[in-house]
């Protein structure tokens, strides 16, 4: 990537990411009669825009990053705007066949000697895995028992049950909207027990409570066998019709609660190495300038924090669709690699038979931040997960165990995606955003990444960081060590600007998928 060139009236700054493309971005809006790159502006380009620094002729790629982002719908003459009035993905799909050079890259990752490697507060938990945050969770097993969970935590909270105990952070109640009419032996039952089981186990969650109506699809009972889970002082599951309905449930539920939280507040910080981090990568409400500043200086801090011994995953699988060629020549295995193809097949497959396309993104916010394709937002998106060794290739929350960068398959919605990577492990989660997503993620503290300084400033009770100071010169390793340093500060119990709102209690989403009966 080259340095914006001066900022001019009549020469604006643009980024041009590499030799070989045929645009590049406007850092600054593009008046008509405006020189770039020796082109003088036919049209007015918006800032993170595209700009033709040469002609491109019909049915031909356009080359952004060095790669094929799109192809040309019409020509398109040196000067012009270039997006989606003349860029789609075309019928040329021999000449976007991608090559996935199984393994190709994968390299050793050159670790940080131990002596020497970063460290954090944390819960050391009992079984060994450490986490960021202290809550208690009152989660339901169907949607029939989501009011009785808020009244639960809404009652614990009047009460002043927290009062005493200021080591813990929060009760919130996960409230989801299914957990029957559907097949509970079918994939969608699977995805949610294992969502539920994950934000049980989270490292982040002292205790919960386990709500359910009675005689829903997903029984508790037999959710406890099939994952070994025991009453005990920090966990407890009870149903609104075996309890004698809603009051008693309440009533049932807090006083487990007040059981519960001694227990809960007798975990302390310790200092713990940066290994036992697990970081979930997000990215939400993208623009132009997301795969340019904030995703790869984001990528820079997942370098660091695998190089340390951690583990960052990253997900939305229809987000790197025409991207994922970059990941399985990352792949440590053919049989890693080939599983990530497979998970691309199954979403094509998918978005067919419920007459989608893969290409429904960018969304029209995208758009307007200058994104043109979902070939694009994906090679910009990919950015995030750095450069090292993909080691490991999960289902939807599935518990991610493996050490280095991961990737989950999940939908591109942000909440359903961020909650298979907290039900997958994760304690701490970064999220980069271009048009300004507000969100927040308990019981994992979300760290908002500002992909330009226009938009920080707008927003800046939302964002904790601004990326958008690589356009005027700051390093992306420069960029991604102030967010690892972030990300060690936040893990050690410093609240971020979405936990300061309070956000994280509506943001539970659990992919829900199949006939719903």
């Amino acid at each position: 990537m080259s340095a914006p060139t001066p900022l001019h009236p009549t020469n604006p700054r643009i980024v041009r990411l590499s030799h070989e493309d045929n645009v590049v971005v406007a850092v600054d809006p593009i008046v008509p009669g405006a020189a770039v790159e020796g082109v003088t502006a036919s049209a007015r380009v918006p800032r993170g825009h595209k700009f033709a620094v040469m002609a491109i002729p019909e049915g031909a790629p356009i080359r952004k990053f060095g790669q094929i982002i799109g192809f040309a719908n019409r020509p398109i003459a040196p000067g012009e705007w270039v997006h989606e009035h003349n860029v789609g993905l075309g019928e040329a799909k021999g000449d976007f066949a991608r090559d996935y050079r199984f393994c190709e890259e994968a390299r050793p990752v050159a670790m940080v000697p131990e002596a020497q490697r970063a460290t954090f507060e944390g819960y050391r938990r009992a079984d060994g895995r450490v986490g960021t945050r202290n809550y208690v969770g009152v989660l339901t097993s169907v949607n029939c028992s989501a009011t009785v969970a808020r009244f639960i935590a809404e009652e614990a909270r009047r009460s002043g049950l927290l009062d005493e105990f200021p080591g813990i952070d929060g009760i919130i109640p996960l409230t989801h909207g299914t957990g029957c009419g559907y097949d509970i032996q079918g994939e969608g039952a699977d995805i949610l027990k294992r969502t539920l089981w994950g934000y049980a186990a989270n490292p982040n969650m002292g205790g919960v409570i386990m709500v359910g109506l009675g005689c829903e699809g997903l029984q508790i009972d037999r959710w406890k066998r099939a994952y070994g889970i025991e009453e005990s002082e920090t966990f407890r599951s009870f149903t609104i019709q075996d309890t004698g309905g809603t009051r008693r449930t309440i009533e049932a539920g807090v006083a487990a609660l007040r059981e519960m939280l001694p227990a809960v507040a007798k975990a302390r910080r310790e200092t713990v190495p940066a290994s036992e981090l697990m970081l979930a990568l997000q990215c939400g409400g993208s623009d132009g300038y997301s795969g340019i500043t904030a995703n790869p200086a984001l990528g820079a801090a997942v370098d660091r924090l695998v190089a340390e011994g951690g583990t960052a995953i990253l997900s939305e699988t229809p987000e790197i669709y025409g991207a994922e060629h970059l990941l399985t020549a990352r792949a440590a295995s053919p049989e890693i690699g080939h599983k990530l193809v497979e998970m691309i097949h199954w979403w094509e497959a998918y978005t067919a038979r419920n007459g989608g396309e893969m290409n429904n993104n960018p969304s029209p916010g995208n758009k307007a931040g200058g994104l043109t394709t979902i070939l694009e937002k994906s090679l910009g998106a990919t950015a995030k997960g750095g450069s090292t060794t993909l080691t490991g290739v999960y289902r939807y929350a599935e518990p991610v165990t493996a050490k280095g960068f991961v990737y989950m398959d999940t939908p591109g919605f942000d909440p359903v995606a961020a909650t298979g990577q907290v039900a997958g492990g994760a304690n701490v989660l970064c999220f980069t955003t271009g048009r300004g997503s507000a969100y927040g993620c308990k019981p994992t503290p979300s760290i908002k990444l500002a992909t330009n300084s226009e938009m920080y400033r707008r927003m800046q009770d939302d964002m904790d960081i601004d990326c958008g100071d690589v356009l005027d010169g700051v390093s992306i390793e420069e960029k991604g060590r102030q967010i690892f340093e972030t990300v060690l500060r936040v893990a050690s119990g410093e609240r971020t600007k979405s936990e300061g709102f309070g956000y994280g209690d509506a943001e539970f989403v659990p992919w829900q998928i199949g006939a719903v009966m």
